[in-house]
């Protein structure tokens, strides 16, 4: 069986309410990765696994029984996005045979969230 490697990182994104932002995050779980809202109230996320959100049981551990919570916990972060503004989350992961299985990327705005994968093909325009 192979081992997946994924890495995740992100730039920074102003939220118009650190403290909620914070509280939001602490009720979801994210793995090994770790997270930031810094003095000027810039939201970060990077490590060195996937970005898959699970919701966080009373006892720290994930509730995978009701399955990954990632879109539901970006719609909510994308109300405290500050307007004009985009968070960049992207993720990439590869077996030990080297073979890239993940990469995803998600764009986070005010009021708005947007996927990106190696699932989908499309024409390049010239």
């Amino acid at each position: 069986m192979a081992t997946l490697q994924a890495a995740t990182t992100s730039d920074g994104v102003t939220v118009t309410d650190a403290q909620a932002v914070r509280e939001r995050y602490e009720s979801y779980y994210f793995g090994t990765l770790e997270w930031e809202v810094d003095d000027n109230d810039r939201f970060s996320i990077w490590g060195y696994d996937a970005f898959e959100v699970y919701g966080r049981r009373e006892n720290g551990l994930p509730d995978s029984e009701a399955g990954q919570r990632t879109h539901e916990f970006l719609r909510a972060l994308a109300t405290y996005v500050e307007e004009g503004d985009e968070l960049d989350i992207q993720t990439a992961g590869f077996t030990k045979c080297r073979f890239p299985v993940l990469a995803a990327r998600y764009v986070v705005r005010h009021g708005d969230v947007l996927q990106s994968d190696l699932r989908t093909l499309e024409p390049i325009e010239d």
